[in-house]
């Protein structure tokens, strides 16, 4: 073992270029593979992120006016008190939108416990006194609304809100800000959502009609049961009117973390598995170049168990060393990178599974890193210790009659040498091909799914949300359903006025509800995006979508029986939708269809398709204008709100993957300089110019990045568009939502794939082209 490691030591010394190499490398992969890590998590857990940040209260009490909250403080468990706010109950309108908002009262300085973190714009501020105008009707009144307020609301700081109190007066106020905070968002039909004045404007619009809310922040978080249970008593149960615990607000962030947290579980284990192999590649490549050292070693005793111990533990020892190096440096440093991901690396310490990943990335990547060096060290022992029997072993396979007639016909030599020295054999060319396509594949798949939210963005109508507006009528003694249609289809921007109902239905055997919804006619059909079967085109046929499809274990075809209010409804399934809200459990007929049941139907919203390039914000605002805002106008939810921290995740694995690629490639473009040394002094004997050598092994790197693009584009394309697939199924909206990048992307990653192997073996060609055939005489041996 002595003389094992005193040979590990004097080989490091003798190769410490070699090893510094493998050493950064090791270290570079863990650090973008942990920063990788930071951002999914930041992404992954926006109300865990939020919490932290805040300092956010695990119990919300909401009470009536003079309740003593001061007692709180003294309850065991609490650890300190966000508030009591003064509270009142509000309408705000914008744009034809209109929410329920509970204005809290707050100060110019925001809480320490509870604190809304301001995303856009600025805190509260008491009005300038040089002001021209004072109160909220001379537009000094400020407002911050929680985020999911103002996406309800299409607000954005500086824009002019209506806001109607309890006495319905209404008031104008200014945004301000937009903040976040750890508590249940607002969902059109749900509770109120939050917003934040100072205390004069609340006294304006309240007219004295308030309450209390007081947010308790607590040591345990798992006795939030019993410590509601004694605020309750503490306060008595007739004052307290609701209480809201932080398992809620996660609850319904739930879905959206389930959803990133599979489709970059799979970036992740790829981007893990590319690495292990781009550092077991360096490792690989180092001990192939040691070859006549190792013959040496069998020459003088050393055994062949003694070799592959020493290479193994030499190795690992680097491997640690550049783990230990890459987790350091983003234990220490990450948090001082500036952006987002310092923000992510800062805020990722705080997040559930922080430990888990800062100890299970650098361990699974050892583990893979030791089994590939296993194998490696393995051969290195096996090496016999006459290098002369290796040297007299043709290094590459003959000439082919295609390649002798290319030269014949005035080919240039570097471009037919380079193909040669690229594809040699079968069994060589497959190994570094299959390992350069890796991590392109792995960026196809990734460029798949950006691609795919950028669909759901850019062309909503082909996603399943071919309207983007919903109008409801706010006033039941109002126009007829028919004047209130040609109101609606007058107003610019608005291609098609769609009448619509959604009711609950039973699915047989009753153990379950879906949602059953009419929309559009029979003379005028929604069009709802089909991907399996057809539209609806007679009495009596639906759609529906994937999840309901599998709740009711049923294919297009089928004919489906449900319950509605007592009364049955049968519908015959003619296709499959893409459907992204319920969770894909919605059947979908027309409005005639269900009058067919009840005669007396009157549409509960109206859909409007909007025309090319009409700004949603515009029609909306056109909308309360034409109907004397009688009309509550929404947006249609989009998905991709919810995934829209993935970008960031995304573009970081991107960079992550390419930085994989490049070490592979550099690993594949040294040891084929190395592999052919013997070649290139033939070549330079029989009269290569220096100049075709290194073109040779320019064009030699090109043609195998070349192939390895193609194959890894390819087939990232066709594992990307499954896997979109498949998660869309699996979520209910259904499969048939994966789109492929656009041909130029796909060029794109091609072409720089190319021209990075280029460049990357511009310095190694030319450094071979300069060598003496002295200098390489050495290694025929």
């Amino acid at each position: 073992m002595r003389a094992t490691l005193r040979w590990a030591h004097a080989d490091f010394r003798a190769h410490r270029g070699e090893a510094l190499f493998v050493v950064l490398a090791s270290a570079g992969i863990i650090a973008s593979l942990l920063l990788a890590g930071a951002l999914f998590g930041y992404a992954a857990n926006p109300w865990q992120r939020v919490f932290n940040q805040s300092h956010g209260a695990h119990i919300w009490l909401h009470t009536r006016a003079g309740a003593d909250t001061a007692a709180l403080s003294r309850v065991d468990g609490v650890a300190a008190l966000s508030g009591p706010y003064r509270t009142t109950a509000t309408t705000v309108e914008s744009r034809g939108a209109r929410v329920g908002v509970t204005l809290r009262a707050a100060t110019t300085v925001p809480p320490e416990t509870g604190r809304p973190l301001v995303t856009d714009g600025t805190w509260l501020a008491r009005p300038d006194s040089t002001g021209t105008g004072t109160g909220a009707a001379a537009g000094d009144g400020a407002l911050v609304l929680e985020a999911s307020v103002a996406r309800a609301l299409w607000a954005e700081p500086g824009d002019t809100v209506r806001v109607t109190g309890p006495d319905g007066a209404p008031h104008a106020l200014r945004v301000s800000g937009i903040a976040e905070v750890a508590e249940p968002r607002y969902h059109p039909g749900g509770a109120p959502g939050v917003g934040w004045v100072l205390d004069d404007i609340l006294d304006e619009v309240a007219r004295g009609d308030t309450g209390q809310s007081v947010g308790l922040r607590l040591q345990d978080p798992d006795d939030t049961d019993f410590t509601v249970q004694r605020a309750v008593t503490v306060l008595g149960a007739d004052r307290v009117a609701q209480v809201t615990k932080w398992q809620q607000a996660r609850a319904e962030a739930g879905g959206d973390d389930r959803l990133l947290g599979q489709m970059f579980a799979v970036f992740g284990l790829g981007a893990l598995l590319a690495a292990a192999l781009a550092a077991a590649g360096a490792i690989g490549a180092r001990v192939r170049g040691q070859l006549r050292d190792i013959a040496i070693l069998k020459a003088v005793g050393f055994t062949p168990g003694q070799v592959t111990r020493g290479f193994l533990v030499q190795h690992l020892a680097f491997a640690l060393l550049g783990v230990a190096l890459g987790t350091a440096a983003i234990a220490l440093l990450g948090a001082r990178i500036p952006g987002r991901i310092g923000e992510a690396a800062a805020v990722w310490q705080d997040l559930p599974g922080h430990t888990a990943l800062m100890i299970g990335i650098p361990c699974g990547a050892v583990l893979l890193i030791a089994a590939a060096t296993g194998l490696s060290a393995w051969r290195a022992g096996r090496v016999p210790p006459v290098p002369v029997a290796r040297a007299a072993l043709p290094s590459a396979a003959p000439m082919t009659a295609l390649g002798r007639r290319a030269l014949g016909v005035r080919v240039p030599p570097a471009l037919v040498l380079g193909w040669r020295a690229a594809f040699p054999r079968r069994g060589r060319t497959l190994l570094p091909v299959a390992r350069l396509a890796l991590p392109l594949v792995l960026i196809t798949v990734a460029l798949v799914a950006w691609s795919t939210l950028d669909q759901f963005r850019s062309r909503p109508a082909q996603m399943g949300l071919a309207a983007a507006l919903t109008v409801r009528a706010g006033q039941s003694a109002g126009a007829s359903d028919a004047e209130l249609e040609r109101t609606l289809a007058g107003v610019p921007g608005v291609a098609a006025v769609h009448p619509g109902a959604e009711m609950a239905a039973l699915v047989p055997g009753q153990t379950g509800t879906i949602t059953l919804r009419g929309l559009g006619t029979a003379r005028d059909p929604y069009p709802a995006k089909v991907v399996e079967g057809r539209a609806v085109g007679g009495p009596d046929e639906a759609v529906a979508g994937q999840g309901l499809l599998d709740l009711l274990g049923v294919r297009v075809g089928a004919w489906v029986r449900m319950t509605v209010e007592g009364r049955p409804q049968i519908l015959h399934v003619v296709g499959r939708t893409i459907e992204p809200e319920s969770g894909g459990r919605v059947i979908t007929t027309t409005v005639d269809a269900l009058r067919e049941r009840d005669p007396g139907l009157r549409p509960d919203f109206h859909a409007l398709v909007l025309r090319e390039g009409a700004d949603p914000e515009t029609v909306s605002a056109a909308l309360a204008g034409a109907a004397a805002g009688t009309l509550e106008v929404r947006e249609t939810p989009n998905p991709v709100d919810r995934l829209e921290p993935a970008r960031a995740v995304i573009a970081a694995l991107i960079a992550v993957l390419a930085l994989i690629g490049l070490i592979e490639l550099l690993t594949l473009i040294g040891t084929g300089v190395r592999d052919r040394g013997r070649d290139l002094l033939a070549l330079k004997a029989i009269g290569l110019t220096p100049r075709q050598i290194g073109a040779m092994i320019v064009t030699a790197a090109g043609l195998t990045a070349l192939a390895s693009a193609v194959v890894g584009t390819t087939v990232g394309v066709l594992s990307g568009r499954w896997l979109v697939d498949t998660q869309g199924a699996s979520s209910g909206i259904g499969a048939g939502i994966a789109q492929l990048p656009p041909l130029l992307v796909l060029s794109t990653v091609i072409v720089g794939a190319v021209l990075g192997a280029v460049a990357a073996a511009a310095l190694p060609a030319t450094r071979a082209a300069r060598r003496r055939p002295a200098d390489s005489l050495s290694e025929t041996l």
